[in-house]
């Protein structure tokens, strides 16, 4: 059992009092010891007595030493060291004369010589050495405890007797009042109802206000308005006291949530105990954000054309902080956006540089991968759009609160980085200091257009993951070993070659298939519908399934298309990563060369107007119900005022043939083609004509004929 110097032993027989004491000297089987709670002095103790009782349970080895004092020299205030050092002046001869100085006697003798030389009193002299002792035996241990003098932190008691400074102008003001408990409760109620509000009230007026609601002694009223009369300094606590115990009981978290907002506190007040690494292992994790560039650019069409500021999408790998995807054009907060910078971390970048007229090596941006997760904001990346990514390609995404871009420190500090390598140096950027009455119109100053700012960006891209040294980025014991630079090429490839990394290669089409926006549409006789638009393709013609959809009726498919470009669509297929792409057929026409915005605006005013008609259709309607209801009912008295009859509706039923026929004959002499009539003459009736004619024989046969059956 190791019993040392210094140790503390608590002994355990007495369970009420319980008592800790200090070796502080050993020799054998002796042990002079000192109680750290009593006032008395050092005394022997049997080592084997120790020993034993520890081994029945009666006493133990504490372990945690809360008696010693330890302070880093730094820390400690001058004065402190003075008097530290002018005690230990006084005893240090007498603490090192062991074990004589623990012997009654021989101590005696040797306090009262130092008090003559010193110059200090008995009992200091005996409280200095206690205090040494007792606190671990060390020149700290003799440093004054003044922190623990006035009780801080603890609340006092109250009384009848004004506590604190008293007030300068007493006769004027008043003694003032004790802050009692009551006041508390009012101090409290108040903060809360006028401080702790998105009103934003300073402290100031939120003690006038608590005034003005809590320690009014009565009211008057002016005008009908009721005026509260509030009581004097004398009897109020002062602002003083008000800001004491808000300062005490202040609660910063509820302040900024309520008088803010909780998003504001989390962005700028939360403790920062994580890191953006934490839980990143190796490469495969991306962020991805959109910045508006600030620089305007001009057309390539004509170049005095301003066609305002580009977007820039940018995907950045959180273990290496490589840019590993970019987007530059005129697509700013859209899912479109987005989907090119995707889609460009998933491509050759020797062959997009080259687009641009840059020339790079694979070792220079040899990313061409998918990756494993995505963190995004609450913006392109939610919704139905990005459902294919994660189902169709095993891709995670993680949306992060909205305004909380500290989530994503990296792409937000690469954004950062480009503004101040770029931005000195281009013409037509953003004035962020805005401009003064009188000066030049920055904007007039753009000359790039959008493929020479493309390039810069590119360039600007290259030299960030091959040459910007991560100044913040902490290494792994394995990184230090390996002697890996912190820039991020070689971060990056150090990842892949020793952690593996999380990603993956899959073909063009298939990440254009999965990052389109996907929907449903309908099979019909008439093609593929989606949005009033019909489509089809040679497959499906072969397949007879518009035939299928008139025999059997409609079905559902799903569908990508790129809204860009409404001239096709493509039909998933059981297969994930096959598809079938259709044509838009020649009678929809009209939406070819559309996007789809175009294309439901459209739609959406075809809808108003056939909406606004639509009571004038109706009300025509009506008009023609009502004439249609007016020439029947005539016809209906014209048969009424027929005065020859049949004698049943069977003899009328069985005339119909001849009684066509004659009606047919009559028709034919009304309409026959005649040139070089006079259209001044009067026209013949019908009757008038027949009866002039010579040779109309058949028509008098088929009157005669109807006659005949007539009178059966």
């Amino acid at each position: 059992m190791d019993i040392s110097i210094n140790a503390l032993i608590r002994w355990n027989k007495d369970k009420e009092h319980l008592k800790i004491e200090r070796v502080l000297w050993l020799r054998n089987e002796w042990a002079y010891v000192i109680d750290i709670d009593s006032n008395c002095m050092p005394f022997l103790r049997n080592v084997i007595d120790i020993e034993t009782d520890i081994v029945d349970g009666d006493a133990e080895i504490i372990n945690e030493d809360p008696y010693m004092v330890i302070s880093n020299e730094d820390d400690i205030q001058e004065k402190y060291k003075e008097i530290r050092d002018k005690c230990w002046q006084v005893i240090k001869d007498l603490v090192e004369d062991k074990p004589r100085i623990f012997e009654s006697a021989y101590r005696r003798k040797l306090i009262k010589e130092a008090a003559e030389k010193h110059g200090v009193s008995e009992n200091s002299i005996v409280g200095y050495l206690k205090r040494y002792w007792k606190r671990g035996q060390t020149p700290n241990g003799l440093l004054p405890d003044y922190s623990l003098c006035g009780g801080k932190g603890k609340q006092k008691s109250s009384s009848n007797i004004k506590r604190g400074r008293p007030r300068k102008y007493v006769d004027v003001m008043g003694g003032g009042i004790n802050v009692t408990e009551d006041i508390k409760r009012i101090f409290r109620i108040a903060v809360n109802r006028f401080y702790y509000t998105s009103a934003k009230n300073s402290l100031v007026l939120t003690y006038e206000l608590m005034r003005k609601e809590y320690f009014a002694q009565n009211y008057k009223n002016e005008n009908g308005v009721k005026i509260p009369i509030i009581e004097g300094q004398a009897a109020v606590p002062s602002f003083g006291q008000f800001r004491y115990w808000f300062n005490r009981d202040r609660d910063i978290k509820k302040e900024i949530t309520s008088r803010y907002s909780n998003k504001k506190f989390q962005k700028e007040y939360r403790a920062i105990t994580g890191s953006a690494m934490d839980g990143v292992m190796q490469p495969g994790t991306y962020e991805i954000d959109c910045q508006i560039a600030d620089c305007y650019i001009v057309s390539r069409f004509n170049r005095n054309w301003i066609i305002g500021r580009p977007a820039i999408y940018a995907l950045i790998d959180r273990f290496s902080r490589l840019i590993c995807g970019v987007y530059v054009g005129l697509e700013s907060g859209s899912y479109i956006g987005a989907m090119m910078a995707l889609l460009n971390a998933t491509i050759d970048k020797v062959g997009f540089c080259k687009q641009y007229g840059i020339e790079i090596t694979e070792e220079e941006w040899p990313v061409h991968h998918l990756p494993d997760a995505i963190v995004a904001d609450r913006g392109e990346l939610e919704g139905n759009n990005i459902e294919n990514l994660i189902n169709m390609l095993n891709v995670k995404v993680h949306n992060t609160p909205s305004y909380r871009a500290d989530l994503k420190a990296a792409i937000e500090r690469f954004f950062g980085l480009t503004n101040e390598r770029t931005k000195p140096y281009m013409p037509g950027v953003v004035n962020l200091d805005g401009r003064e009455r009188g000066d030049k119109d920055y904007r007039i100053s753009a000359k790039l257009d959008l493929y020479q700012f493309t390039q810069i960006i590119i360039k600007s891209i290259l030299y960030h993951n091959n040459y910007y040294y991560l100044d913040n980025y902490k290494r792994e014991q394995a990184m230090i070993e390996d002697d890996v630079p912190c820039i991020p090429i070689h971060l990056f490839k150090w990842g892949i070659a020793n952690r593996g990394g999380a990603l993956r290669s899959v073909t063009e089409d298939v990440v254009k298939l999965a990052l389109m926006p996907a929907d449903t549409a309908v099979v019909t006789p008439k093609g593929i519908k989606y949005k009033d638009m019909y489509y089809a393709s040679e497959q499906m013609l072969k397949g007879q399934d518009f035939m299928k959809a008139r025999a059997y009726g409609t079905w559902r498919v799903k569908i990508s298309y790129d809204p860009r470009n409404m001239e096709y669509i493509y039909v998933h297929k059981d297969n994930p990563n096959s598809y079938e792409k259709c044509f838009l057929l020649d009678s929809d026409s009209r939406y070819k060369n559309r996007t789809l915005e175009e294309i439901e605006y459209l739609l959406e005013i075809e809808k108003i107007v056939q909406r606004k008609n639509k009571d004038s259709v109706i009300q025509a309607k009506v008009q023609l119900i009502t004439e249609i209801e007016d020439i029947v009912g005539k016809a209906e008295e014209d048969l009424k005022k027929e005065v020859e009859t049949v004698e049943s509706d069977t003899q009328r039923v069985k005339n119909i043939r001849i009684n066509r026929q004659i009606e047919k004959t009559a028709n034919r002499v009304k309409e026959a083609f005649e040139l070089g009539t006079n259209k001044d003459i009067k026209e013949e009736t019908l009757e008038e004509r027949i009866d002039n004619e010579t040779e109309y024989d058949n028509f008098d046969i088929l009157l005669q004929k109807q006659k005949e059956v007539l009178k059966q």
